[in-house]
């Protein structure tokens, strides 16, 4: 039987080596949820945090369900261990689910220029501004669609001013890019970068990432980087962070 677990040494073996800071955050207790089988000796395991979910050890079908009607969210994303825990989720997600690659990048402390970082982060548009995330900015994000995900998996402000961090650039008042912790773990936390459909391509999102990194770098926290696409993956570099690997992935739409 499936069911929901508390974090344990044998569930983090199944994890073991997987350098994920969503990982981290549920083996630690901090965010998200952990599914496993039979207690005693667990050989399977799924950690479960906002749109993602990670399976591992040995690939079951029956875990892939279990995760599947424990959420409710029309859209998942599904990363396996294995080219196995991939074939589980093709055959119980079928058509629902699209193969994607996504591109990890190498977690080096001590890799990022500071001075690179701060003409980055000074190179704000005219009428631009950029503030740390307070909690009126957490309150107004969490309203707007666009930048939701930069608080959507605190319950609170104190919960994210805890775990999280983040910066808002502003204009007119209006928040219009922004760089935000979407997870915290104990030592660092897993950067979600957006900008507004309509100021796009305006150096924004690098101004923001690198003001990001360096209150990290103030605090002794590691900004963790993970590139969906081709685009996320080159502001990354910019930044200073460096390709590891590409990996697959499932994403997940329930209509």
């Amino acid at each position: 039987m499936i069911h929901k677990v508390t974090p344990s040494p044998g569930i983090a073996a199944l994890f073991a080596g997987w350098e994920e800071t969503m990982i981290y955050s549920c083996l630690q207790g901090i965010m998200g949820e952990l599914y496993a089988g039979p207690p005693g000796s667990p050989k399977t395991a799924a950690a479960l945090l906002g749109d993602f979910c990670f399976l591992a050890g040995s690939p079951e079908r029956a875990l892939v369900q279990s995760v599947l009607k424990a959420c409710s969210r029309d859209f998942m994303i599904l990363i396996p261990q294995t080219e196995q825990w991939a074939e589980q989720i093709e055959e119980c997600c079928r058509e629902s689910a699209k193969r994607v690659v996504r591109y990890a990048l190498k977690k080096e402390p001590e890799v990022f220029d500071t001075d690179h970082l701060h003409r980055l982060a000074h190179a704000l548009p005219k009428g631009c501004t950029m503030r740390l995330m307070d909690e009126e900015l957490f309150l107004q994000c969490g309203r707007l669609g666009w930048c939701r995900d930069f608080v959507s998996q605190y319950p609170d402000y104190k919960t994210y001013r805890r775990y999280g961090l983040g910066v808002v650039a502003m204009e007119e008042n209006e928040p219009v890019s922004g760089a935000s912790s979407y997870s915290g773990y104990a030592g660092g936390i897993e950067i979600e970068i957006d900008t507004r459909e309509d100021r796009r391509r305006r150096g924004l999102a690098g101004a923001c990432g690198a003001r990001l990194i360096l209150e990290c770098r103030k605090r002794g926290l590691y900004p963790s980087w993970d590139a969906q696409n081709l685009w996320s993956l080159a502001l990354a570099e910019k930044l200073g962070y460096h390709f590891d690997r590409e990996y697959a992935a499932y994403e997940l739409i329930r209509i």
